[in-house]
């Protein structure tokens, strides 16, 4: 009994002494472990830093990838963003009135004349011309109506709408996700103490400042397009001539010595042309003259000679 509580004792002994022995081991391993991290945490501090501009385009297309929030959406359906663009052919009984009265309306109507320009048709019996405009949208329709009002038949008429909500919704995300980019770039560069750092983030940095330029410009000329409709307007002038008696477009006098002039010059072209015949073909006149009084002759002598010639004696 008592060989069994000895060896029992000794066994309890060796295994708590095994249990502190294992226990100090592993402190001392966690002790170099913890060591050797903080040892080698400055010479990796700047890689991290690095690594963590490269992940920031990571986090930008993650934030892209964001979708508007209830409110957001709520607003898009209440307020959307289209480009109207209208082209309009009016018939009109004159065009410097028609075209004074459209330049009147585009002020009233707090716009703006972009481009203006008139030509001649029918050998300037009557003009035609086209005027582009801006006007507000919420006073579109209202120029539209005016206009209208203002001519005499409406050729032809064409309203055109461009949603561009989506699109103007995408520029402003992409924008807050290049903001948040160039801030976080802005910060790496404050913290950067190598040449290397300073020049990789400098060229990030201005990438991404002129990728967000270029979306402002975008969502500038955007607004611009919906907060300022364009109407293009092709007037033509319905112009009646209607000829007047005038003692001008008689002339008889005049008419009758013109023409008789011409009758002269008639007569001299005509003799002028014949000698010009006849001696230019004299040779062959005389050839062919020659010819003609010998067969004359010829044909003269034979029926002298017949004639001439005693009858003959009958035959009984």
């Amino acid at each position: 009994m008592k060989k069994f509580l000895f060896v029992s004792s000794l066994f309890l002994i060796f295994t708590i002494f095994t249990g502190c022995s294992s226990s100090s081991t592993e402190e001392s391993k966690d002790k170099l472990d913890s060591g050797s991290i903080e040892s080698t945490a400055p010479e990796h501090a700047e890689d991290k830093e690095m690594a963590t501009i490269d992940n920031s385009s990571k986090e930008e297309e993650n934030i892209e990838k964001e979708t508007p929030t209830s409110s957001e959406l709520d607003d898009i359906k209440n307020e959307r963003m289209v480009i109207y663009t209208a082209d309009l052919s009016i018939l009109v009984s004159s065009y410097d009135h028609t075209l004074t009265f459209i330049e009147n309306e585009v002020i009233s109507h707090s716009g703006y004349i972009v481009e203006s320009n008139s030509y001649s048709i029918d050998e300037g019996e009557s003009v035609e011309g086209t005027i582009t405009v801006r006007i507000p949208q919420e006073k579109f329709h209202e120029f539209l109506q005016s206009v209208e009002k203002g001519s005499t038949k409406i050729i032809n008429k064409s309203i055109v709408g461009q949603d561009v909500t989506e699109e103007f919704v995408d520029l402003e995300s992409r924008l807050k996700s290049k903001q948040v980019v160039e801030k976080r770039l802005v910060d790496f560069m404050e913290k950067a103490e190598k040449t290397e750092d300073l020049l990789k983030i400098s060229t990030d940095l201005a990438t991404v400042q002129e990728e967000i330029e270029q979306i402002k410009g975008r969502m500038n000329y955007l607004t611009n397009k919906v907060n300022l409709a364009t109407v293009s307007i092709h007037v033509s002038e319905n112009k009646v001539n209607i000829p007047a008696l005038d003692n001008k477009d008689l002339n008889t006098w005049e008419k009758t010595g013109k023409q008789f002039m011409e009758s002269v010059n008639f007569l001299l072209n005509f003799v002028s042309a014949l000698i010009i015949f006849i001696i230019g073909s004299l040779p062959v006149l005389l050839v062919l003259g020659g010819f003609v009084i010998v067969t004359l002759i010829t044909m003269k002598k034979r029926r002298k000679a017949k004639e001439l010639k005693p009858p003959k004696p009958n035959d009984e």
